[in-house]
């Protein structure tokens, strides 16, 4: 029954990823967590290489239709992976099961949960706001962040709370991407943070895996139940009303993310 309930768990978020583009980490993590009872550390490692398989998949496809602004991805890296292989390194230092990491991790979740909320919130009431192509002549611009540092500041926050909590790369990721690049059109946004999203928890969660904090059967059990739910979830995406399932999802992670902050 418990292998059963991970892949109806895997399949469940699939299916809302598919849906919204909502992170997987921002609802696969505390499911993780308060649901089946999984260490905050193992809930996490695993979770970014569930991240990783289940992008991969979304980029090959965005890369084929030319959506993939690889230059923003690329801008994007340059910050995130470094800030990772960082994080990395202090989690090894100290050791990714003291208590004190442990309460890190959930303190840092719950940030990132409500912080995650609100973009998605954000997005669910401004989502139509990114522009639908990019003008003739204004490539350049549209390609160009408002500075040649945010990104990398950016990207070095994202990349941190990624390692951390598994959760940054989604919700929050695009909210970024729309106030940096203003000019770029909502589906390239999309298609960036599916992209850099990939190298960055593929990084995270290799190091994780070397840490010793990531189940491979559990994660094996996820995929099963995720890549159909994905698939599912994308193909009824334009006959589910957006933006009543974003609403939705912000309050649900609103509440998750007090809950782990009051851990």
């Amino acid at each position: 029954m418990f292998d059963i309930a991970l892949v109806l768990a895997g399949f469940l978020v699939g299916i809302v990823v598919g849906l919204t583009g909502v992170g997987g980490g921002s609802l696969m993590t505390p499911l993780l967590i308060f649901v089946f009872g999984v260490k905050p550390y193992m809930a996490v490692g695993t979770d970014l290489l569930f991240a990783a398989f289940t992008k991969l998949g979304g980029t090959v496809k965005m890369a084929r239709t030319g959506l993939v602004p690889w230059r923003v991805v690329l801008h994007l890296s340059a910050g995130s992976i470094p800030a990772a292989l960082l994080t990395l390194w202090a989690l090894k230092t100290i050791g990714p099961a003291d208590p004190a990491v442990q309460h890190l991790m959930t303190s840092t979740l719950g940030v990132a949960l409500l912080l995650t909320a609100a973009a998605t919130l954000f997005k669910a009431l401004r989502g139509k706001a990114a522009p639908k192509s990019i003008a003739a002549g204004q490539e350049a611009q549209a390609f160009s962040a408002r500075h040649w540092s945010l990104p990398l500041l950016f990207g070095a926050v994202i990349g941190t709370l990624v390692s951390l909590t598994s959760v940054g790369a989604g919700a929050i990721g695009v909210t970024v991407l729309m106030l940096l690049y203003p000019m770029l059109p909502l589906p390239r946004i999309v298609a960036a943070d599916i992209a850099y999203a990939v190298p960055l928890t593929l990084v995270a969660g290799l190091g994780h895996a070397s840490l010793g904090s990531v189940d491979w059967p559990m994660l094996g059990l996820l995929l099963a139940g995720s890549l159909p739910g994905i698939w599912l979830g994308s193909h009824y995406m334009t006959r589910v009303p957006e933006r009543v399932i974003r609403a939705l999802l912000s309050v649900l992670l609103a509440y998750a993310g007090t809950k782990l902050i009051a851990i």
